[in-house]
């Protein structure tokens, strides 16, 4: 069976539904069976993920893109640190060596990014497993003449969420500093105030917003904990516009309804993971 899209010369019918075909109405052309297909059952039909490139955008619906791997570049910077570590030591004290790794284990730097890893892929499995099929999610994205990266970018609906993710460990919870009549909010964690972090996803909106282009599209930014022993009673709140919660709470929010259409939360996917590629390329 040979099949092409065309622009129909002549009135036409959908082989399928039945749907009147106008001339210069995009379809799909059987010239064997000499049968028009209208665009909408041919996506019926097919997986738009397992669907030919050349035809979905000839149909002019993109691609789902690769959403990348959550916590490689972290995994990476440790398994660096460490092994740059494991060969100090050998050459500091030879035979020795085998004895003081058993004994002395990495330093806190070094454990925190593997730590940091696991926080990561533990979210990207939340994300996947509570929205995956509402949106489209890209983990561990670069930042362009940078070092950093962005964790993770949910696209859906609602906008682009630029999240960051936190493995911590102890109780987190929400003191005002402010004065009377002022509400100052800040987020403590072990006793500890951690209200610092909320520049990260702030400084990476802005990455976003530099690459969209775009004013249309709602960016919201959250700072997702995941391992913390999280109140009860506590609900989300927000520090400086950027949401402080958790991965279930953090899903139901990407999951409102908002002002992109499926077609736009592809093109906004796409326009993003063109513009922040993966931090760590496979």
């Amino acid at each position: 069976m040979t099949i092409n899209i065309i622009s129909l010369r002549f009135d036409d019918h959908c082989s399928t539904c039945g749907t009147h075909l106008p001339p210069s109405t995009k379809a799909m052309w059987d010239r064997d069976a000499h049968e028009a297909t209208c665009l909408q059952c041919v996506l019926d039909k097919q997986d738009a993920q397992t669907i030919d490139e050349a035809l979905l955008e000839a149909i002019g619906v993109p691609k789902k893109p690769d959403s990348g791997v959550a916590g490689e570049s972290a995994r990476r910077e440790f398994e660096r640190r460490h092994s740059k570590r494991e060969a100090d030591l050998d050459t500091r004290f030879g035979r020795l060596s085998g004895v003081v790794k058993f004994l002395v284990d990495d330093p806190q730097s070094t454990r925190a990014w593997a730590k940091g890893s696991a926080g990561e892929r533990l979210l990207a499995e939340g994300l996947t497993r509570r929205i995956g099929d509402r949106a489209v999610l890209l983990h561990d994205r670069r930042i362009p003449r940078s070092r950093a990266n962005i964790d993770h970018l949910a696209i859906a609906p609602s906008g682009v969420w630029v999240i960051d993710a936190k493995s911590y460990n102890g109780p987190l919870q929400r003191r005002d500093k402010g004065s009377w009549g002022k509400v100052d909010y800040r987020v403590y964690i072990n006793g500890r105030d951690q209200s610092r972090l909320v520049n990260g996803p702030l400084r990476q909106a802005e990455v976003v917003r530099t690459v969209l282009g775009d004013e249309g599209v709602p960016i919201h930014t959250a700072l997702c904990f995941v391992n913390v022993e999280w109140d009860f009673f506590l609900k989300p709140f927000q520090i400086k516009g950027v949401w402080i919660t958790y991965s279930k709470k953090l899903c139901e929010k990407i999951a409102e309804p908002g002002p992109l259409s499926s077609d736009e939360v592809l093109t906004v996917a796409n326009r993003l993971a063109k513009g922040l590629p993966p931090a760590v390329l496979n």
